[in-house]
């Protein structure tokens, strides 16, 4: 009860953090619609894995360094930038789908559940979006006396909301009528996203 209302302050935060629009929810959009249920969902773990990265940093003090050294902040924007950039080309160039049905939906390759967990990881850990809003989280709202157990904790919490949160977002975009819909109407919806991708590329450098 003593940190109840640090809490609630980093859970209201979190919660609109993770709602608005950026590239978690682009790369986990097109998984769901791109390879589906299992895929997007291992795609949502990585992202929720990555949250557990940028706590530990901001516990361990990393996040100051970052503060205090804006050519290492700069590198490390043009690294998920070329990482965004990278994404949105593939998508772009993706071929234009035949015919869809439930049974070419399922004839479909999949992508390793290890490189949809990667993808996810990579989207979120190399987002500064992200970093930003963690090291103004564990700098203005946690108390420099709140016990490293109780941050972690914290932490866990985040990561966990933010699995669930892109886990049901997932559930609801890999459904096979939706699947259908996008691919079969939107055959400029791979480049759609990818104009998407880059254009958050081109926003995070500048």
């Amino acid at each position: 009860m003593l940190y109840l209302d640090e809490f609630l302050l980093i859970a209201v935060a979190h919660f609109f953090a993770v709602a608005s629009p950026g590239p978690d929810f682009a790369i986990v959009m097109k998984q769901s619609i791109q390879q589906g249920r299992r895929n997007a969902l291992w795609t949502s773990f990585g992202v929720g894995a990555a949250i557990l990265l940028h706590v530990a940093y901001c516990v361990l003090g990393v996040a100051i360094l970052l503060s205090q050294s804006p050519s290492l902040f700069m590198a490390l924007k043009y690294v998920a930038g070329a990482y965004l950039a990278f994404l949105g080309v593939q998508a772009i160039r993706s071929a234009k789908p035949d015919t869809v049905t439930q049974q070419t939906l399922a004839q479909q390759p999949q992508e390793s559940m290890f490189k949809a967990f990667r993808r996810g990881f990579f989207t979120n850990a190399l987002n500064p979006k992200a970093t930003l809003f963690f090291m103004s989280l564990f700098t203005l709202v946690v108390s420099p006396t709140t016990p490293t157990f109780v941050q972690a904790g914290y932490g866990l919490y985040m990561a966990l909301a933010t699995w669930l949160w892109f886990s049901c977002l997932s559930l609801v975009l890999s459904k096979v009528s939706v699947r259908e819909f996008f691919l079969k109407s939107g055959y400029w919806f791979d480049r759609g996203i990818g104009v998407i991708l880059i254009a958050l590329a081109i926003r995070v450098v500048v």
